[in-house]
């Protein structure tokens, strides 16, 4: 236990993702499967202004996240290209501070879209080409860690860019099923280590060390992750490494609790920074005719505002 990342919080004690605390985390267990979606129907949502949000709306959002971390949202197709409605969503949604990372555009939303072979098309979310499980910002500083993704689609692809989402909160229930070491490995504050970030002799980015899962002040599960093979470094540890491929097992699999859908043009995605992955896609053409999605990512978790205050 001395080596968990999460000893300094006060809440640790009896949080359910307390490797230790078996009673805490059966109640957990039995809420979340009981309420987690069967279909992703359940956590879609129409919304008919993303500007104001009615009461329903909002509230249908928020239920959503609170199953399964995540929710769909369906925008009149007119108003997908208007960055200014992720900002405004976002706002209703508690999420305000923004990661105005590398790649972000000066508004510090990021166009994904593919581009040329120099700078940011060095990334594979800025190409093509399948893109494979992670949660965003897992090479952040563990202080910039994000919690609340948008991305919306402006236009999809003819063929491919399908996404894949798992709720982190569910891969812990299953790693810690399957052996409750696996989830103290990955609790450990040197589980994963994404090495510096250096082109052209110059230094984009430092070495980051972390856990894979943390727990936040407010109890909340946390997960930092990436399935790439390179430029990933695991501990040294045999555990560790058998968590690690238990994870890459379970994404193979035809799991009940992965949902695959491929956003359409006005269709998003809000989630508590969940797993997920995309297909490769066939490019329609350049500029107008290009693939486009808008992706925001916020330092902040998604949380009822109203409730709050």
């Amino acid at each position: 236990m001395a080596s968990l990342a999460v000893l300094q919080n006060p809440g640790f004690e009896h949080s359910p993702f307390n490797p230790d605390c078996a009673a805490a985390y059966a109640a957990w267990r039995t809420r979340k499967l009981a309420a987690y979606p069967g279909r992703l129907e359940e956590v879609t949502v129409s919304i008919d202004d993303g500007f104001a949000l009615s009461g329903a709306e909002r509230a249908a959002l928020l239920h959503a996240v609170s199953r399964a971390n995540f929710a769909i949202y369906q925008l009149p197709p007119t108003v997908a290209a208007d960055k200014a409605v992720l900002r405004a969503l976002g706002r209703q949604l508690g999420l305000r501070r923004l990661d105005s990372n590398l790649c972000a555009d000066e508004d510090g939303i990021t166009s994904l879209q593919v581009v040329g072979p120099r700078g940011v098309g060095e990334y594979i979310p800025y190409t093509d080409k399948r893109l494979n499980w992670h949660t965003d910002g897992y090479y952040n500083s563990t202080a910039e860690q994000l919690h609340g993704v948008i991305l919306q689609c402006v236009r999809p692809a003819p063929r491919g860019g399908e996404n894949a989402i798992l709720d982190h909160e569910i891969a812990y229930l299953l790693l810690r099923d399957e052996n409750p070491d696996y989830v103290r490995a990955l609790l450990a504050a040197d589980a994963m280590t994404i090495p510096a970030n250096i082109q052209n002799g110059v230094r984009l980015r430092g070495e980051q060390t972390g856990p894979v899962f943390s727990v936040d002040a407010a109890g909340h599960l946390h997960m930092r992750y990436s399935a790439r093979a390179r430029n990933i470094v695991w501990k040294d540890d045999a555990t560790t490494r058998a968590a690690a491929e238990f994870l890459l097992n379970l994404f193979q699999q035809d799991s009940p609790y992965i949902f695959r859908h491929r956003l359409e043009t006005g269709q998003g995605f809000v989630s508590n920074n969940v797993l997920h992955c995309r297909s490769a896609f066939d490019q329609a053409g350049d500029g107008a005719e290009s693939r486009l999605l808008y992706r925001a990512r916020y330092f902040d978790r998604i949380r009822d505002i109203d409730r709050d205050r």
